[in-house]
């Protein structure tokens, strides 16, 4: 079996080179083409795969076994004819930019902090790195600092091979002890050294700059997410448009945003509490009469429904609650949300089977939701004539 030179790993920024076909077999989704030589980097390391063509043929994904890169393509390419092999440079230069800021900031935690990389997963949006400590955001911002001075020096990464056997006695950040033979060193020049089979740029510059946009807690460490590169600057772009537009919206500048939306977060709380007691208000006075009309069981238990043309959920259970303020007292509300039916409801002590009720008019609706016996809620398709089918609903329960 002929391995496949892997272009690559010695030069990075090739974007093309001739090669011959070795093998073209039909797979469920395409065609597995293993060619004498690529510059497709095969997804591994968590990096994913470059994309490109073959001769014009698209080049969707790329894997590895056995020293053979295998590339997936939607047409057959004949068996030993010379190709041109072309990869999407923008693809790969995001994918160098991306995971030589995860070796830059996994080297800055673990150089400041003591804190380990226990994980790495690059996806279409970000990059996140797992680490086995918790961080706290001074120190992200220490070790965010650290990468991007170590960018703008802009320094020589370099690739070199060491015999498994001599791993142990190599200083380096992190060493992979699983794999044997040859393996593959990735360093920045008086920084960051360990094992990695991914792409990376001659020289740190080429990330542009690293910014981290997440941590949060995670399994006893921290989970870091970040961009770099043009991620980085797509990521600002939006995040600019987004702060203008509510600072114009709220006519103050940049900076006095997050002060504005304070504000208004807490006059809205304000007025929500001022509705919901003028709500109250209004259900206490409707109460009485609605009371009045309510149906009595044999047991002395009452029940009234009440169809609300315009509610929402939180005022349909207050509206409950307002009805069922004494014994044996059983309500249902039911309102309208769009092409739906909603319905809830809520019972005293000794009044009905909220979850009984429930089911009943599942039944009669044909609608969906459940319960217990103090309180259910469910819902049905909507009809023209709900009012109508509430008021025989009644009688029937």
């Amino acid at each position: 079996m002929q391995i496949t030179e892997k272009l690559y790993e010695n030069n990075s920024l090739l974007k093309e080179c001739w090669a011959k076909v070795l093998s073209c077999n039909k797979k469920d989704k395409g065609y597995e083409i293993v060619l004498d030589r690529t510059v497709i980097f095969p997804e591994g390391g968590g990096q994913p795969s470059d994309k490109g063509w073959i001769d014009g043929t698209i080049l969707t994904y790329a894997s590895e076994k056995d020293g053979q890169v295998f590339h997936y393509c939607n047409e057959a390419i004949a068996v030993g004819s010379e190709v041109l092999v072309k990869l999407d440079w923008a693809r790969r230069l995001d994918h160098m930019q991306q995971h030589c800021g995860e070796h830059l900031l996994s080297y800055a935690f673990w150089k400041l902090f003591g804190a380990n990389n226990i994980g790495f997963h690059m996806n279409e949006q970000s990059v996140f790195v797992d680490l086995d400590k918790e961080i706290s955001l001074e120190e992200v911002l220490q070790a965010e600092d650290f990468v991007n001075t170590e960018i703008w020096e802009n320094k020589p990464i370099t690739v070199s091979y060491i015999s498994s056997e001599d791993l142990t006695d190599s200083e380096m950040r992190k060493k992979n002890e699983n794999i044997k033979g040859s393996l593959r060193i990735v360093s920045v020049e008086r920084g960051d050294s360990c094992t990695c089979c991914g792409t990376h740029p001659p020289a740190t510059g080429m990330v542009g700059i690293t910014k981290v946009i997440g941590f949060d807690r995670h399994r006893g460490g921290m989970r870091i997410e970040f961009v770099c590169g043009r991620r980085a600057l797509l990521d600002a772009r939006r995040k600019h448009e987004a702060i203008s537009e509510t600072n114009a919206l709220l006519s103050v500048k940049p900076e006095e945003v997050p002060a504005a939306v304070r504000k208004l977060k807490e006059e809205l709380a304000e007025i929500t509490l001022r509705l919901k007691n003028r709500t109250l208000e209004l259900y206490q006075l409707r109460k009485e009469g609605l009371l009045a009309n309510a149906s009595t069981g044999n047991d002395g238990s009452r029940l009234v429904l009440v169809a609300e043309e315009e509610c929402t959920a939180k005022e349909a259970k207050l509206f409950a609650q307002v009805l069922v303020d004494e014994e044996q007292m059983t309500a249902g509300i039911f309102y309208r949300v769009g092409e739906r039916m909603n319905y809830v409801f809520m019972s005293s002590a000794g009044g009905r089977d909220c979850k009984l009720l429930c089911q009943k008019v599942n039944q009669l609706l044909g609608g969906k939701g459940g319960g217990n016996e103090s309180f259910a809620q469910g819902s049905a398709a909507y009809t023209s004539d709900w009012r109508r089918i509430i008021e025989k609903l009644e009688k029937q329960l």
